[in-house]
């Protein structure tokens, strides 16, 4: 009777599949090109008054905008609009630590509850730490259209009395702390999502260690060739194509899943992961621990994306909040309908990992590509997710979080997919300048992050004793266990 009703919702799930993307193809013939959403560079299309000009997002056309109109009233409603969403979004990039802390925890074995949870206050502390001390201005160096620059420590953000619209050069509504603030909160994700894959067995001073510098010189480094105006941002010069990655499936997410892969490599799996008789499960002990992490996560995206339009202007923003849901939504479905064709059962692992590889999948595009193309986008990530994950542990990998997946292979997808159902017209972005994009930041964090845990191996060894992972590195590295019984 199970079974029969398990092949059921399976067929029904199926059929709705086919009923949603059939219904895309003929949404798709509906559309009107034209009336596609504005590119989030165009931030000062927010129209609350209708003024009769754009406000501009250079510095002295906006001065000049106030002379001919006096609609000052109006350009500072929305510098100040957006700039009230900036930090708002910058929180909730902040509550996606918590996620991520709860999910890894969750997935992963209770007599290392503590551990992890340290860990996640470690990373985010150090990130702003470092990210002010030397992130920031090596990310953002200014005057810069090349590989490498490290810069110094953040001065007065506020230096010009706040008002920097068009801060940098970039069309940025919001004042220099505003934007100081919600890329430090993306910057610790790199470490974090490590830290999920190597769990339950790496030392707890050299995963410090390692974090510190993966966060304030690797992540910044690779940032600042597409962010940061270096050479990812003009592949072809002036008149030719940049790579695109609108919120950083290729620059954060890919950069982590690339870091995490060097480090599992080098760590070597869980002991009793991998038997003679084949995979054997080690299960997390609290799904719904994990179940809540992969919900702050889902929320924390919406600041995430949603952040990155860099202002309040409401056609840019409100595409992105649109294609990030159904992304995730989809994905979240693919997965739970490939997990019950693969696995014979409902894995609600799996089906979490879905939400996230939806996610992760529209991240490089949110804002260039429709509702619908979201969807196809979101589902493919969580299909391709399920297979991702099994495909690591037949050639012993070992991921209890799945983030290699998850963040590594749906950022591949995500990054290159947007080409394919961009809104946008073709020339600013193209299949070529993606494949470098993630080759240059995959390749480098992985590089980055396998030189990090050979010199830590070398030196001082990464990986905990024998005795001290069946202990649990609760009592071993902390000397209390996150339960009592």
């Amino acid at each position: 009777m199970l079974k029969l009703t398990q092949k059921t919702t399976t067929v029904w799930l199926l059929t709705l599949a086919v009923s949603l993307f059939t219904g895309f193809g003929l949404a798709s013939a509906q559309d009107d090109p034209d009336s596609a959403s504005a590119s989030t560079e165009d931030v000062a299309t927010a129209t609350a008054e209708e003024p009769t000009e754009e406000v501009s997002e250079n510095k002295a056309d906006y001065d000049a905008l106030i002379d001919a109109q006096g609609n000052e009233a109006y350009a500072f409603d929305f510098f100040t609009t957006s700039m009230l969403w900036t930090v708002i979004a910058a929180a909730m990039v902040f509550i996606m630590h918590l996620g991520f802390a709860t999910l890894e925890s969750g997935l992963t074995q209770k007599k290392n509850t503590v551990n992890i949870l340290f860990k996640n206050v470690w990373i985010i502390s150090i990130g702003l730490i470092t990210y002010a001390a030397i992130g920031f201005n090596t990310h953002y160096p200014g005057d810069f259209n090349g590989y490498f620059s490290i810069g110094g420590p953040i001065g007065d953000l506020n230096a010009d009395g706040g008002d920097t619209f068009g801060y940098g050069g970039l069309a940025l509504a919001m004042t220099g702390y505003g934007d100081f603030i919600f890329q430090a909160m993306f910057a610790a994700t790199a470490a974090t999502i490590v830290s999920g894959a190597v769990a339950e067995r790496i030392k707890l001073g050299f995963f410090m260690i390692y974090s510190t510098i993966l966060v304030a010189i690797g992540y910044t480094v690779a940032g600042s060739w597409h962010w940061g105006g270096g050479f990812l941002s003009s592949l072809g010069g002036e008149d030719g194509v940049a790579f695109k990655d609108f919120a950083g499936s290729t620059v954060v997410h890919g950069f982590g899943g690339a870091a995490a892969l060097a480090a599992v490599m080098v760590l070597g799996p869980r002991k009793g992961k991998y038997t003679a008789d084949g995979v054997k499960p080690i299960l997390g002990h609290s799904m719904p621990l994990a179940a809540i992490g992969v919900f702050l996560l889902f929320f924390g995206w919406f600041g995430f994306n949603g952040g990155s339009v860099l202002s309040a202007a409401p056609g840019p923003l409100g595409l992105v909040f649109t294609t990030t849901a159904l992304a995730a939504a989809a994905g979240g479905i693919s997965s739970i309908v490939t997990s019950m064709v693969i696995l014979k059962k409902p894995d609600l692992s799996m089906a979490l990992n879905g939400l996230l590889a939806g996610l992760v999948s529209i991240t490089a595009g949110a804002d260039v590509v429709g509702p619908w193309g979201s969807v196809i986008m979101g589902a493919v990530g969580g299909v391709i997710v399920v297979f991702s994950i099994l495909f690591f542990d037949k050639i012993k990998m070992d991921d209890p979080v799945g983030a290699i997946s998850v963040h590594g292979v749906c950022g591949i997808w995500g990054t290159v997919s947007l080409v394919f159902f961009t809104t946008e017209e073709p020339g600013t972005f193209s299949l070529m300048s993606q494949i470098i994009g993630i080759v240059a930041v995959y390749g480098f964090a992985f590089v980055f992050s396998l030189v990090l845990c050979l010199a830590g191996k070398a030196i001082c060894g990464i990986r905990v004793s024998e005795e001290e992972e069946a202990e649990g590195l609760d009592v071993a590295e902390h000397g209390a266990p996150a339960y009592t019984e």
